[in-house]
């Protein structure tokens, strides 16, 4: 059983992650609202498509558990319960982002079998371009110095990030580093079969200031 094991081991990460035997397609529901992020060549319009679906996803959440949530709130209860292991993402996640999710496995480079600390690709040309353009210098600085030693990962990058989780309303580069590690990188992890049909959505615009 041994070499069978070791054989299932090795080739997992790369079901995981070179599945590209057929092209995903998604409706692209935020199609109509302007490009947040660029990145070069990378695929701009479903890397903001994952954006707005994900803050979709957690409004709709804490909405849910209290009506007067708004968008700065449903940031810094995301960032709080994730870095707590407290969130049970099978309740937030919503179909559009199971689908969206589909299409970015496909994404070359966007993710590393290697990253035993996630699942994001922390030498990738994506996250390099949103380290780039995130706008707080300490915290850009933080992300190069634990790049550097080989070490970031979401329990370190934490805290600094959750002290300026407001900044996400308006830094939509910041905004996709915390959607791309602390959401997408973990439906790898999870039963997305439990991921309900039932749960209703609504629409919020993240880039429109709190009352």
């Amino acid at each position: 059983m041994k070499p069978l094991l070791k054989i299932i081991t090795i080739a997992l990460p790369l079901i995981l992650f070179n599945c590209k035997n057929e092209t995903v397609k998604i409706e692209y529901k935020y199609g109509n609202k302007s490009a947040v992020m660029t990145c070069g060549d990378a695929n701009t319009k479903l890397y903001n498509e994952a954006l707005y679906s994900f803050e979709d996803d957690i409004f709709n959440y804490y909405k849910k558990q209290n009506f007067k949530s708004n968008p700065t709130n449903a940031y810094a209860q995301f960032l709080r319960n994730a870095l707590y292991g407290n969130l049970k993402y099978e309740d937030i996640i919503s179909e559009h982002s199971l689908k969206v999710f589909e299409a970015l496995k496909q994404e070359d480079g966007l993710w590393s079998a290697e990253n035993t600390n996630g699942h994001l690709n922390y030498n990738g040309v994506f996250l390099t371009c949103i380290i780039e353009n995130i706008k707080d210098a300490d915290l850009k600085t933080t992300f190069k110095s634990l790049i550097s030693i080989n070490d970031l990962r979401p329990k370190l990058i934490g805290p600094p990030l959750y002290s300026v989780y407001r900044n996400a309303l308006n830094d939509k580069y910041l905004a996709a580093y915390i959607a791309f590690d602390f959401y997408y990188s973990k439906f790898f992890d999870i039963d997305l079969t439990k991921i309900g049909s039932d749960k209703p959505e609504s629409k919020v615009d993240f880039n429109k200031k709190p009352e």
